[in-house]
C-alpha cells in the first residue's frame, strides 16, 4: 500500500491550477496556428492570431489567458493501492486550488448558492469525478471551465431510432444555436450513451483528451470528422465573425446503453482549452 500525504496534493494542484489557467497547452496553440494557415476570411486569420498572440503573452507574463478563469473540474484517477494519508483528499483538492487562485491573482467565480449567489471568495468547492484505477498512482487533471461556453452546452436523451442522423443533427444544431457566445473557435465535446449523468460526464471528459487525438474506435473517429466538417461549414468562425474555422476538434466518448435510450450530451469549451496533469 503506497502512501500519499495531502500536504504534496495541495501544492501539486496550487500549481496546477495556476500553470492551467496561464498556459495555453502547446496541442492547442498548434491547430489555432493551422486553422489561421488555412483560413479563407482575413478578419478571421486576424483573430486567430490575436487568440494565439494573447497565449504567448499569457505565458510569458504569468498571467491568466482570459479574465474568466473557471469553476474547476478535476478528474481524479487513484489507484486502488494508494492511501491518503493526513486529511481528506476532497479537502486537500480544494486548498490547493484556494492556494493557487489566490497566487495567481485569478478570478473567484464560484457561488455558495446557485439561488442565493453569493460568491464563496477562493473559487472554491471545485467539481471533483473521482475513479478508482489499478495500481498505486495518483493522477490528477485539473480543468478550469469557463461559463461562456458551459452555458452552451446541452443534453438531449434520444430514441434508439433517430439513431446516427439524430445524433449529428443534435450536435449540429447545438453549436450553431450558440453561435459566437461559446467564444469560437470551440472545442465541442461528445457523450454518448450510458444513462443521462453518464453521457454529460463523457463529453466533459472528453475535452482533457489532447487536441485533434481521434477516438481509438475507427467508427467513432469517423463520426468525429463529419462532425468537424459539418460544424465548420455553418460558418460562425472565430468569435463569430464569420470563416471556415468555427471549431477546431470534435472529441467523441462511448459507453454503453440500455436498449431503449440513447443519450447525448454536448458540451462546449471555448478556444481557451485549457487543462493540466499530474500524476503522483
Amino acid at each position: 500500500m503506497r502512501q500519499i500525504h495531502v500536504d504534496e496534493i495541495i501544492t501539486k494542484v496550487e500549481q496546477l491550477s495556476i500553470d492551467a489557467c496561464c498556459n495555453l497547452g502547446t496541442d492547442v496553440e498548434d491547430r489555432l496556428k493551422d486553422a489561421c494557415s488555412s483560413e479563407q476570411s482575413d478578419l478571421a486569420r486576424d483573430i486567430l492570431k490575436q487568440l494565439i498572440e494573447n497565449a504567448q503573452i499569457a505565458r510569458k507574463e504569468g498571467i491568466p489567458l482570459c479574465q474568466d478563469t473557471g469553476m474547476g473540474v478535476v478528474f481524479v484517477e487513484i489507484g486502488q493501492d494508494v492511501h491518503i494519508t493526513g486529511g481528506y483528499l476532497y479537502d486537500a483538492i480544494n486548498e490547493g486550488i484556494r492556494r493557487g487562485y489566490k497566487k495567481g491573482y485569478m478570478r473567484n467565480s464560484v457561488v455558495k448558492s446557485p439561488i442565493n449567489r453569493q460568491n464563496t471568495g477562493d473559487n472554491t468547492p471545485a467539481v471533483i469525478h473521482t475513479e478508482i484505477v489499478p495500481g498505486h498512482k495518483l493522477t490528477i487533471t485539473f480543468a478550469p471551465k469557463g461559463f461562456g461556453s458551459e452555458n452552451m452546452s446541452a443534453l438531449k436523451m434520444l430514441t434508439p431510432a433517430q439513431g446516427l442522423s439524430g445524433i449529428k443533427k443534435f450536435v449540429v444544431d447545438t453549436v450553431k444555436k450558440a453561435g459566437a457566445n461559446p467564444c469560437p473557435p470551440i472545442v465541442v465535446g461528445v457523450g454518448i450513451g450510458g444513462t443521462m449523468e453518464k453521457a454529460a460526464l463523457l463529453s466533459k471528459k472528453s475535452l482533457i483528451r489532447p487536441l485533434g487525438k481521434p477516438n481509438d474506435d475507427p467508427n467513432i473517429s469517423q463520426l468525429e470528422r463529419e462532425l468537424l466538417e459539418a460544424i465548420n461549414q455553418l460558418g460562425i468562425g472565430p468569435q463569430g465573425l464569420g470563416g471556415r474555422t468555427t471549431a477546431l476538434a470534435v472529441h467523441i466518448e462511448v459507453y454503453p446503453t440500455h436498449i431503449a435510450g440513447l443519450p447525448v450530451a454536448v458540451n462546449m469549451q471555448c478556444h481557451a482549452c485549457r487543462h493540466k496533469k499530474v500524476t503522483l
